[in-house]
């Protein structure tokens, strides 16, 4: 029987973690250094990368960042072949970048409803089609996809109003789905969590604005904090989550459970 700290050690793997600058991203990326893991991330903006290179350097990680736009063909093979050169395999996929559009459905430009769904389902099915060949050569991997709530339920308006977020998460959702029973015969686990509201840069100045009628909508009374994702992405990275594959785990202070 493995000790259970050893299930959850990721010491000599490869994480590849895209938006993994700031936010959610940069927080799993941390978790991943501080379990032993050689991280690469990858955002559009090279300033950002900077500083979160120097925090998960405070970990004695290993780090890679390139500068990348996920929803451009080009820039995923580039970012591939960068990752390979320096670390020559891939164990983790976070598939974190992604967008939304804040409009009302009638409003909605039809270029934005594009761009939210070339960002948040079309580029992570090209990072897992050209991570997924590695993993397949391996025999071992795990891809997990960064959904939202807004992918399993209808949203009120006046807490967060855009169309084209919520169903381009449901995509991914399903695309999770999908992938998982698909790979499974490659040793391949594919799993999504769903986060309710976390306040980070893409929707900061939507909490600004309405802060109290999202909380409203959160039976904890607030948005995720600064650590509230780790414990998921850790679990689903690592050995401890070896039986799991296809699941859509909700990290939202219970809001799908009203």
């Amino acid at each position: 029987m493995t000790p259970l700290k050893e299930l959850f050690d990721l010491t000599g793997r490869v994480a590849v973690v895209t938006g993994g600058s700031t936010g959610l991203g940069l927080q799993m990326a941390e978790a991943f250094a501080e379990f032993g893991a050689k991280v690469a991330i990858c955002a559009r903006k090279a300033d950002r990368l900077a500083i979160a290179e120097a925090k998960l350097r405070e970990h004695g990680a290993e780090v890679l960042t390139v500068v990348c736009d996920v929803a451009k063909p080009e820039q995923v093979a580039e970012l591939h072949a960068q990752v390979m050169a320096r670390f020559g395999g891939v164990d983790i996929l976070v598939n974190n970048a992604g967008r939304a559009w804040v409009a009302p459905v009638e409003d909605m430009p039809l270029e934005r409803w594009q761009q939210v769904f070339d960002l948040n389902i079309t580029a992570p099915f090209m990072l897992a089609q050209v991570f997924g060949r590695e993993m397949i050569k391996q025999r071992k991997g795990s891809i997990i996809n960064i959904a939202s709530i807004a992918g399993l339920v209808g949203r009120n308006p006046d807490a967060y109003n855009s169309i084209a977020y919520g169903a381009s998460k449901g995509a991914l959702v399903n695309f999770t789905r999908d992938l998982a029973i698909k790979w499974a015969r490659h040793s391949i686990r594919v799993n999504a969590i769903c986060p309710g509201f976390f306040v980070t840069d893409i929707n900061r100045k939507v909490y600004d604005e309405r802060p109290e009628k999202i909380d409203r909508e959160i039976p904890l009374g607030k948005p995720g904090g600064d650590s509230d994702i780790k414990g998921a992405a850790v679990w689903l990275a690592s050995d401890a989550s070896r039986f799991v594959t296809g699941a859509i785990i909700p990290v939202d202070g219970g809001t799908t459970a009203w």
